[in-house]
């Protein structure tokens, strides 16, 4: 009953992630193309910014934006924030319940650092925090400097912070990690900038003064980082169904590549919004950048065919490839994967896969080899210690099975 009960709320909450993401994604990217959109007229209102007119739904729609206020509030305004902050809390209680309650499994390797669970967690959320302070400090001084400085200067910070934390944790905690503090300082614009500036405004409106239009190129600022973090954000967050992007010795850097490519696609719509000759231009970096994330990936996974002492190797391989890999699948993997499972609070077998039996591996064998071999995704956090040349016989099982299967 108890796995049922996680396995439930874990879908929920996931379900419920996706939905509030949606709604913010999708006002995030009307917003920016409504306001590209923009065009000036004769006919404009008093202290208004620019004009567009729509239609959707079998209806048409005159929209007007003003720079920083209208000479009057209106009787009924609309606020975007609660899509913002549902995806934000249900996306850390989704990381509580899964990445810092398995924290031994999907945070800590132990290859790496023995953490306690405790100590896994604490680093996790103070880098959430440090992301988000360093950031917004970047943003406040970049005020008065060149708008490139602070690209650069946040496209480093996240660099480096990838780079550390796939130093202490393992590449599925690492790549999360950084998923988390880019969705965190997204929220955080909305929660602690963007919000609390429009607020100001309106109370200035309210008290009949002038709103400071600092309020508004201010939210511009961090509603544009917004705009370009998104879809390396939504790829991170998906990223933890295919170890091939994550479970690498690179993962970092193809971290930093995802930056760039997101932030191409999203050029590449916010000039088209403007009314400009798209530039189909990014189309050629972004090939390239591509290729060069699944050259990096090839070149971080198991280095099985770089082993030293092949003679060593040789010796420990039994005469039989079945036997010899099906007693370290059993013996590194089905502490987890059995009808009983040997692991602390675990009940059943991750996605219900045993590999108990020569049956059961044979019937699995692919799978095995994409979690094991091509990447470092299995085990989690290499917590079994299955070595090179283990995985280098579990290789060797799989290419004799697929040789028959081809026969």
């Amino acid at each position: 009953m108890l796995y049922l009960f996680q396995e439930w709320t874990e879908l929920v909450l996931r379900w419920f992630h996706v939905i509030a993401g949606i709604a913010w994604i999708g006002s995030s990217f009307y917003f920016i193309a409504l306001d590209l959109s923009l065009r000036q007229s004769k006919n404009l209102p008093d202290k208004s910014h620019g004009e567009a007119w729509q239609v959707h739904g079998g209806g048409f729609y005159h929209l007007v934006k003003y720079l920083v206020a209208p000479s009057k509030m209106p009787s009924e305004l609309t606020w975007f924030k609660w899509e913002a902050y549902a995806t934000w809390v249900s996306g850390f209680a989704l990381l509580a319940l899964i990445y810092y309650a398995g924290a031994e499994l999907y945070m800590i390797d132990i290859l790496k650092y023995d953490l306690e669970k405790y100590e896994a967690v604490i680093i996790s959320i103070l880098g959430i925090v440090f992301g988000w302070v360093v950031y917004d400090v970047m943003c406040r001084i970049s005020l008065k400097t060149n708008v490139y400085v602070l690209i650069s200067s946040v496209f480093i910070l996240i660099t480096v912070m990838s780079w550390i934390y796939s130093e202490i944790f393992s590449y599925r905690g690492a790549f999360m990690q950084i998923g988390t503090v880019l969705g965190t300082i997204m929220v955080a614009n909305v929660l602690m900038i963007i919000i609390p500036g429009q607020k100001k405004v309106v109370a200035s409106l309210l008290a009949n003064d002038t709103p400071n239009p600092i309020h508004g190129a201010i939210a511009k600022q961090r509603s544009l980082h917004n705009n370009y973090l998104t879809l390396p954000v939504i790829f991170i967050m998906i990223s933890n169904h295919y170890p091939l992007i994550y479970a690498t010795e690179y993962s970092w850097i193809i971290i930093s590549i995802i930056l760039i490519i997101g932030a191409l696609v999203r050029h590449f719509f916010n000039v088209k919004h403007t009314g400009a000759k798209a530039p189909y231009w990014v189309t050629f970096p972004i090939i390239i950048l591509a290729s060069l994330i699944f050259y990096i990936s090839d070149l971080g996974k198991p280095k099985l065919n770089q082993i030293k002492d092949t003679a060593l190797i040789i010796k420990k391989i039994p005469k039989k490839t079945l036997i010899g890999a099906k007693e370290i699948i059993i013996a590194k993997c089905a502490m987890c994967h059995a009808q009983e499972p040997l692991w602390d609070d675990m009940r059943y077998a991750p996605k219900l896969v045993n590999l108990e039996t020569s049956t059961d591996i044979i019937n699995n064998i692919d799978n095995i080899y994409k979690q094991s071999v091509l990447s470092y995704a299995m085990p989690p956090g290499n917590i079994s210690m299955l070595e090179e040349h283990e995985r280098y016989l579990i290789n060797q099982l799989y290419l004799s099975v697929n040789k028959l299967k081809n026969q």
